[in-house]
């Protein structure tokens, strides 16, 4: 288990990949422009250097499921950053004033890391079971996890009252 590297981050004392509690089946693989060092830290990085050529490659059997998605619909990727830490409940971005509990930071390091981007279909073989994404920052290979369509008056929390 490695150490926290920065002033005031905390670690669990154990690595929660080391503990089971269900099981997931990767659906797929996301290939990308992107390899570790390289990435940009978030989707919006990711479109402003040029969207990483996000490809999503579907596994045979689960190819059936992408029907009915169209190219330029807006979908939710779940991906598993299969090379994140997984140790650490507290964190000390660079960005913020002080630490910072892992699930109010939206960093893939967490103890189950599951990532969810909003993207939107810029190519589609079914086939295939190709799909081509506007941005990822994603590193190349990472495992999918799952596919939802985004919903537009469904996916947008209502606002706060008051």
């Amino acid at each position: 288990m490695t150490k926290p590297s920065r002033d005031g981050e905390g670690a669990l004392g154990f690595d929660p990949a080391e503990r089971s509690g269900g099981s997931i089946a990767f659906i797929g693989v996301l290939h990308s422009n992107w390899a570790p060092g390289g990435a940009p830290k978030n989707l919006r990085q990711s479109r402003e250097a040029g969207g990483g050529g996000g490809r999503v490659v579907i596994d045979a059997p689960y190819r059936d499921g992408l029907r009915g998605l169209e190219i330029g619909q807006a979908i939710w990727l779940l991906l598993w950053f299969d090379r994140a830490r997984r140790d650490l409940i507290v964190q000390a971005p660079r960005h913020a004033h002080g630490p910072r509990g892992t699930f109010a930071l939206s960093s893939p390091v967490r103890p189950n890391p599951i990532a969810i981007e909003a993207v939107r279909i810029t190519s589609l073989d079914h086939g295939a079971g190709e799909i081509g994404i506007d941005a990822t920052d994603a590193f190349d290979g990472t495992p999918v996890l799952d596919i939802k369509p985004w919903l537009g008056g469904i996916d947008i929390p209502p606002e706060p009252e008051g």
